[in-house]
């Protein structure tokens, strides 16, 4: 015998005490009288919540009930006691009541009190804004109906049927993006902008509008119904009026998905948004407060956000006398870094242009990115390093720029992070260094010879984890050859080991790719074939140039050079055994006939070539 087994109490279910109780209700003879003596005994046994409980599921129950005779009977009074005793019912036990509700089948029954001119509305969506809470009975919701006539009364004029309805729509719809899109497509974003317009001095319904701005704004098929409102100008409008952090975050919740649409970045623009920004970084760039840190990061960001429009941005630069471009440069220089890494990445979408980048060389702004990159080598900021690198190199874009920038020190200043191990920083000081030398013969020159960065170079022509990074190394690789057309430069990369890279990059899915390294390719094996010979051969260069004349999806441009390169190496006595041992004369012959002119007369010249020294 289990003598442990006497010592164990079963919890009792809470459905057996239920039916418990309603034997206690239903005894009426003498011998069972004593109801509340024995309702004392289970308040004691139970304790006083659980049987709270149970007598509060039984008491919705029969509510339920009620309400489905009043509805059908009309009765307005006792219709308004029943939703009462749903929305306390709702209070105790939100996810309890909810079920009960859902199993009554009474959400069919709401459909009709929602009618505008019900005076129910207002309880009827509160009580549908409650039990949405919970995830279960969303779907339910949704198949009972209950989307429509709610979104009809969003045209509604009182304000506690308006906030009680999005509330309704919000919860029902909450992370839903099928659902949103529903909402959209019924209209519903043009009318809670003109909501937000008549009630903003309504506290409540400005956040529940904020909110559904918030949620609706992530789709993009709300973008275009946003920008035909006048979301914009009502944005600002309730921005300049709010004092408190909370409030603004809010606002700043709906306006960065919202700036992500170029259409109302010049919205916002319009509706003086920058200079709110501004405001806000001037009152906290000095605080020291986690929502003054906060709110200068979102401010800032926000406007680089802005800058990203080509209209809005344009219309700030405002040919370098908008006060809002002069104030932007005026970060770079701060000792924040926040400010610094926006100042900076501002100055890089400025820079989307030959014409804003002429006039910012001409106006000193490379000093400005030079003295912000020297304060970060050691230890820096890794964004800010980024963004100023960035800056720069758009800057470098036009020809103009080129000598003008490589005489200010940006290339020196640049190399100081070639030790840097972070591939962002990797991938812009390449591109930089790229753009600078473009055209630039002594600058390729000085740099092709500088072997630490060449190092560097085949080093990263390696990182197959950051293909950017790979990518940027081989194009500038090509571009110190090709631009600088040195003997010296060759033999630095040769060393270097870089050829094979080259080679490699000839098989880029890449056509500008390929054809920067069939180019550089060509001017190594016509200026120190004999150098590069036992590289070329061990990086399989003859077969890849007879793969790329063979496919007839190379571009005409690869084909050509192809050809170039294949005539050049032919100085070569280990390459020239390779070429005769394929059937190069049979792919170029067919070539004589390419519909591109260029192409056929250079394959006619090269199977001369081969037909001579075969």
């Amino acid at each position: 015998m289990n003598f442990n087994s006497a010592r164990q109490v079963a919890p009792l279910h809470k459905s057996s005490i239920c039916a418990k109780l309603a034997s206690i209700a239903e005894r009426r003879s003498p011998h069972h009288a004593n109801v509340s003596l024995r309702l004392a005994l289970l308040r004691q046994t139970l304790g006083p919540s659980l049987l709270s409980s149970c007598l509060c599921s039984d008491s919705l129950c029969e509510t339920l009930q009620k309400l489905k005779l009043t509805a059908a009977e009309g009765g307005v009074d006792n219709l308004e006691r029943d939703l009462d005793g749903l929305l306390k019912a709702l209070a105790h036990s939100n996810a309890e009541a909810s079920e009960k509700i859902q199993e009554s089948g009474i959400l069919k029954v709401f459909l009709d009190l929602l009618a505008p001119q019900s005076s129910c509305a207002p309880k009827v969506a509160n009580i549908i804004a409650e039990i949405a809470k919970n995830e279960f009975m969303r779907s339910p919701c949704v198949d009972a109906g209950l989307i429509p006539p709610l979104v009809q009364l969003l045209h509604c004029k009182d304000q506690e049927v308006l906030l009680q309805t999005g509330r309704a729509l919000g919860n029902i719809c909450y992370d839903s993006h099928i659902l949103q899109a529903q909402l959209i497509g019924m209209g519903v974003i043009p009318t809670l902008v003109k909501l937000l317009g008549i009630h903003s001095q309504n506290a409540a319904l400005t956040e529940m509008c904020l909110i559904a701005f918030g949620n609706l704004a992530e789709l993009e098929s709300s973008k275009e119904q946003f920008a035909s409102t006048n979301i914009a100008e009502e944005l600002v409008s309730l921005f300049k009026k709010q004092a408190e952090h909370e409030k603004k975050e809010m606002i700043f919740e709906v306006l960065a998905p919202l700036a992500e649409n170029d259409t109302i970045k010049l919205q916002l623009v319009d509706a003086g948004l920058v200079e709110c920004l501004l405001d806000v970084v001037r009152q906290t760039v000095d605080g020291d407060k986690d929502e003054d840190i906060a709110e200068l990061k979102t401010a800032s960001d926000l406007m680089v956000l802005l800058l990203l429009g080509d209209e809005s941005m344009q219309k700030l630069f405002d040919g370098g006398k908008g006060s809002v471009f002069q104030q932007v440069l005026s970060w770079v220089p701060s000792h924040n870094h926040q400010l610094q890494l926006a100042g900076a990445l501002a100055i890089a979408n400025f820079a989307r242009n030959d014409g804003n980048c002429i006039h910012m060389v001409d106006a000193g702004i490379v000093q400005l990115l030079l003295d912000l990159l020297d304060r970060h080598v050691e230890d820096g900021n890794v964004t800010v390093q980024h963004a100023a690198l960035s800056a720069l190199r758009n800057l470098a874009i036009p020809v103009v720029n080129k000598s003008k920038m490589l005489s200010a020190g940006v290339s020196d200043e640049v190399l100081k992070f070639l030790k840097s191990e972070m591939p962002p920083v990797q991938f812009k000081l390449l591109g930089t260094l790229r753009m600078l030398i473009d055209t630039q013969a002594d600058a390729a020159d000085q740099l092709g010879k500088n072997a630490k960065l060449v190092g560097r170079l085949v080093e990263w022509c390696e990182a197959k984890d950051h293909a950017g990074v790979m990518g940027e190394s081989n194009r500038l690789l090509s571009a110190l050859i090709r631009h600088s057309k040195s003997k010296d430069v060759i033999r630095t990369i040769i060393h270097a080991g870089g050829v094979k890279h080259l080679v490699t990059m000839a098989t880029s899915e890449h056509v500008i790719m390929q054809n920067e390294a069939l180019v550089a390719l060509g001017l190594i094996a016509a200026l120190d074939l004999g150098s590069a010979e036992k590289e070329l051969e061990g990086a399989s260069l003859v077969p890849i140039l007879h793969r790329l004349l063979s496919d007839d999806l190379s571009a005409p441009e690869i084909k050509y050079n192809s050809m170039i390169l294949i005539c050049a190496v032919m100085g070569s006595e280990p390459l020239h055994k390779e070429v005769q041992g394929l059937t190069f004369l049979d792919v170029i012959s067919k070539l004589r006939s390419h519909e591109n002119k260029t192409v056929a007369h250079q394959a006619s010249l090269t199977e001369q070539r081969l037909t001579v020294q075969s």
